[in-house]
């Protein structure tokens, strides 16, 4: 069965969905249940723009000798606050008797549902299964997880083409996704590098930094000694992804 929204878990065919809000998870193997290799995202953070659905690998392993359905890891925040999203786990990978490897994909679509921008940032991650006919297990998995707002940067370099050693202004603006206007946004005083790659180089170089105005806007000037491609870079934070522009070639006669 394919993932439906809110919290769905496939698994075996079988879709069940979850809309309480839990509490916070305890500590490992209670229930009779154990999780390990947990990873999510391969350990990367989790970016997210304002439209386009998200699909973030995770896995783990389950052992237990109880009858069990629906097992998954998710994100957490102290208090049980949960990140809302669509889970697809595969059918038991076996390794041996009573002991699973699962592969998940949680599904982050801001299109779909509403996300707040309060929700980027650091998260838990746990793990959780019920058991057929009643109850549970779920355990903190000592992993964080940061969910973070996708940037965007452009540019512009001219005059173009310049003469060697004259002045040229590269522009630029620095955005962010707003999750709860679904648009992208000013993102004013960032730490922006510029960066130049002369024509037949394989790699950029730093030239210098810049901090963008309270609107986002960036702007500086540099003496145009090659020709080659421009681009700024702006490396993210704990609640913003990183981005860099394209390139713009400026031609030095």
């Amino acid at each position: 069965m394919g993932k439906q929204f809110w919290r769905v878990v496939v698994a075996g065919g079988a879709a069940a969905v979850f809309t309480a809000v839990a509490a916070a998870p305890a500590g490992a193997a209670e229930g009779g249940v154990s999780f390990t290799r947990v990873q999510v995202n391969g350990g990367k953070p989790i970016v997210i723009g304002v439209s386009n659905e998200v699909a973030v690998p995770a896995s783990f392993r389950m052992a237990t000798t109880q009858a069990w359905e629906y097992p998954a890891v998710y994100l957490y925040r102290s208090g049980g606050d949960e990140l809302w999203h669509a889970i697809e786990t595969s059918d038991c990978i076996k390794v041996s008797s009573g002991v699973c490897d699962f592969d998940e994909t949680m599904y982050f679509d801001p299109s779909v549902w509403d996300m707040r921008n309060s929700e980027a940032g650091a998260w838990k991650v746990a793990a959780r299964v019920f058991f057929k006919g009643d109850g549970g297990d779920t355990d903190d998995e000592g992993l964080t997880v940061h969910v973070k707002r996708n940037s965007r940067l452009t540019v512009n370099a001219s005059p173009e083409p310049v003469a060697k050693d004259k002045t040229i202004t590269v522009t630029g603006k620095v955005t962010r996704a707003n999750w709860e206007t679904r648009k992208y946004a000013s993102y004013g005083g960032r730490l922006v590098s510029l960066q130049f790659k002369p024509s037949g180089a394989a790699s950029y170089t730093t030239v210098k930094k810049v901090y963008a105005n309270s609107s986002g806007d960036l702007r500086t000037t540099v003496k145009a000694s090659k020709t080659g491609t421009w681009r700024w870079v702006y490396y993210g934070n704990t609640t913003t992804g990183p981005s860099m522009s394209s390139g713009d070639n400026v031609v030095v006669n």
